[in-house]
């Protein structure tokens, strides 16, 4: 069992910056790929960037060049900057920890991108 817990969101203005955090436990957290997922209103939820426990990362091409996504194995905490926000960014973000037999979600954090 994993139990995730996001933090960092809130409303940002276009092309500003927030940090999203995903804090761990509950398991060995070096074994799990660390996803971010949003969803917007009316839409489904979209994978938007992922790290491995070996640190490989991949990203949803809307969000390659300003989004980085990282992981600290020893703070069990995975994080997500995202820079040069759009309002088109605006959504609930969602931390996920998978492995090839188990995926756990967190409750989310919500972002708003608005003048």
């Amino acid at each position: 069992q994993v139990q995730l817990v996001e933090s960092g969101g809130g409303l940002v203005q276009p092309g500003g910056s927030l940090r999203l955090s995903c804090a761990a436990s509950g398991s060995i957290f070096s074994i799990y790929t660390i996803n971010w997922y949003h969803q917007a209103p009316g839409k489904q939820r979209e994978l938007v960037a992922g790290i491995t426990g070996g640190g490989r990362t991949n990203y949803a091409d809307s969000v390659k060049g300003r989004f980085t996504i990282s992981r600290d194995n020893a703070k069990n905490t995975v994080y997500l900057q995202m820079n040069s926000l759009k309002p088109e960014d605006t959504a609930v973000y969602y931390c996920n920890a998978a492995t090839v037999a188990a995926s756990y979600w967190g409750q989310g954090t919500q972002v708003t991108v608005s003048s």
